[in-house]
């Protein structure tokens, strides 16, 4: 038997149309909205997707969730987080299993980590 794969990261946002005008050129990837309230995008072995919950005003982030990004250009995907509303939450850093990369989050608050590609870690 195969070992299990995961093959979809659900993300909650507070707005799934400011989601995908921050995601979209985030990812250099229109996505796809396949519900009025969810906008996936597909990074190859994994579907992004991003949610609005249905109370979207009685929710709040965990500051402990997040997800990772890798691009082979991390000064640019700073500045399109930036560009695109997000922040960035630490400077450039080496993290002690290897990866360079910084934390952000995107106009809703959810959390991500993006890591320059030729550092990321594998087992």
């Amino acid at each position: 038997m195969a070992n299990p794969r995961v093959h979809r990261v659900a993300v909650p946002v507070n707005d799934i149309d400011a989601a995908e005008k921050f995601y979209s050129p985030l990812l250099d990837n229109p996505g796809k909205r396949v519900l009025p309230d969810r906008h996936y995008y597909d990074l190859g072995d994994l579907i992004l997707a991003f949610y609005q919950p249905p109370d979207s005003g009685t929710w709040s982030f965990d500051q402990n969730q997040y997800f990772y990004l890798s691009t082979p250009d991390l000064d640019a995907m700073r500045k399109k987080v930036e560009e695109g509303g997000g922040t960035c939450l630490t400077e450039n850093a080496t993290m002690p299993w290897g990866e360079t990369m910084f934390f952000a989050t995107d106009p809703s608050g959810s959390r991500m980590g993006i890591v320059q590609e030729d550092t990321l870690f594998s087992m």
